[in-house]
């Protein structure tokens, strides 16, 4: 049985503090209950020796435990890998999460990351106390627990949704596992369901979280059309496939907005998007990196940080488009990138119908950006040579050849981008750092960040600047947005 790197005690007495800061850390299993709590559950506190600590939800099920309905440990937010040995691990879970596991066997996923299955098998129990079939069968069942709970979808949708073959095979193992019915599941939640077609779902995460910084982020790149930031919310379309293979991509759009009082963002959704509720969920907590652990982070970026620890890193909901905005971006400053993005999503993007004025275009696909000819986008403004690494990243991400998705190997990412003709290395690292959620990125040759370390005019100002950031790792990306965020004005070539 696989326990936190946490000591017993400490963990007990982070369930005496209901402290969110460990929230999906770790979960108490109660042995005179039989349910296992997150460390925030506000249940009576059980006795010290009652209490055993597992480092997944899975690990605690796979022990014996059901799920608390009082905290609900679905809704605990993730963990980040702190050692390159554990890497492989969550690129393979976050497979999982975004519903590999219901349509590739294990050895497929084993391939899809470089090893074989038993070395998978060994990792993941290493990292997480469980198989991937015990992962991902908890996985399944936890988020069939949440939409019943939690939205009014037939069964029959949340059971597709949670990458189950059928409602009866979903029913039969809730009742096995958690000893609860669909139908009781769904009176649980229903006073919390919204009505009407309009899914909201809670994404927790661990205090602190500078809201406000991540939308100022987003609101300075919106494109019109596809992005909307108001003072308090963000909004944009989305595309997905759905996690059943074959069927047809679905587009849509999300709401996010911030519960500071419940430790969490609001997501609204349409319940069309439903059939592809596992990779979004995913996508979701990527973009607002819901996962990170800011007592982790601001510990290793020291007075870096301390003003400000609960600067989050801004994801991509879209690999390959952030990586043709982050070339659009090169060498001109935020606003000209925004106005390039802008044309482009206007010329070559996809109609899509919302409830919002301000949210009526989808980014196109980079099939469709495969077939362009230079011309097409010189045409708009672009430059040339801009226009031709666009079109080639489209051909590299269009056939197979490169992956711009969270799990891929980054520094194996920064060479196969750096080979395309047009980005460079500060484009690679940039795009890496916020597509593949990478959180040790260092842009090379960033004037920005050398400005802010005052090292922009010295000989070895790269050097110095190289040798400072070690210091920073594993979280050179927190690093970067805390010396951008130090800077009067914005920094251009991002």
């Amino acid at each position: 049985m696989a326990v936190a790197p946490l000591s017993p005690l400490a963990c007990y007495r982070a369930l005496q503090a209901h402290d969110a800061r460990f929230d999906g850390r770790f979960f108490v299993g109660v042995t005179s209950t039989g349910i296992y709590c997150r460390p925030i559950c506000r249940a009576r506190l059980p006795a010290r020796r009652h209490c055993t600590f597992h480092a997944t939800a899975a690990a605690a099920e796979a022990a014996g435990f059901r799920p608390c309905l009082r905290c609900r440990p679905e809704l605990a937010p993730g963990v980040t890998a702190r050692e390159a040995s554990a890497a492989l691990a969550h690129a393979a879970a976050r497979m999982i999460d975004d519903g590999a596991a219901d349509h590739e066997r294990l050895t497929r996923l084993a391939e899809r990351i470089g090893v074989s299955a038993r070395h998978l098998r060994r990792m993941f129990a290493d990292e997480f106390g469980v198989t991937p079939v015990h992962y991902a069968q908890t996985h399944r069942l936890l988020l069939a627990k949440r939409l019943l709970t939690d939205t009014a979808l037939p069964p029959a949708v949340v059971a597709a949704a949670s990458g189950f073959r059928s409602h009866k095979r979903m029913a039969s193992s809730l009742t096995e596992r958690y000893g609860l019915s669909p139908l009781r599941l769904r009176r649980a939640g229903g006073a919390a369901r919204p009505g009407g077609d309009t899914l909201e779902l809670s994404l927790a995460y661990r205090p602190p979280y500078d809201w406000a910084h991540l939308l100022a982020f987003f609101a300075k790149r919106a494109i019109p059309g596809v992005e909307d930031v108001t003072a308090t919310t963000y909004r944009r379309v989305v595309r997905f496939a759905p996690t059943q293979g074959g069927a047809a991509a679905v587009t849509g759009w999300i709401e996010v907005d911030h519960r500071p009082e419940r430790h969490a963002l609001r997501l609204r959704l349409p319940d069309t998007l439903a059939v592809a509720l596992q990779p979004l969920l995913v996508r979701c907590k990527r973009v607002f990196d819901t996962a990170a652990e800011p007592d982790l982070i601001a510990a290793a970026l020291g007075p870096l940080a301390a003003d400000a620890p609960g600067v989050r890193l801004p994801g991509a909901f879209d690999g390959f488009e952030l990586a043709l905005r982050a070339i659009l971006g090169q060498q001109v400053t935020v606003q000209a990138a925004r106005t390039l993005a802008t044309r482009f999503v206007d010329a070559f993007g996809e109609a899509a119908a919302t409830p919002f004025a301000a949210l009526s275009r989808a980014f196109p696909q980079p099939a469709r950006v495969a077939r362009l000819a230079r011309d097409d986008i010189a045409r708009l403004g672009i430059v040339g040579a801009r226009a031709d690494a666009m079109i080639a990243l489209a051909r590299a991400v269009d056939d197979g050849t490169l992956t711009l998705v969270e799990g891929a190997d980054p520094e194996a990412t920064v060479r196969a981008l750096c080979a395309v003709r047009g980005i460079g290395p500060w484009t690679a690292h940039y795009i890496a750092m916020r597509a593949l959620a990478w959180p040790d990125a260092w842009p090379p040759k960033d004037v920005a960040l050398l400005n802010a370390l005052a090292l922009a005019n010295t000989g070895a100002g790269q050097r110095t600047a190289d040798a400072l950031a070690a210091a920073w790792r594993p979280w050179r990306s927190y690093a970067v947005l805390h010396l951008w965020r130090s800077l009067d004005a914005p920094p251009r070539h991002r």
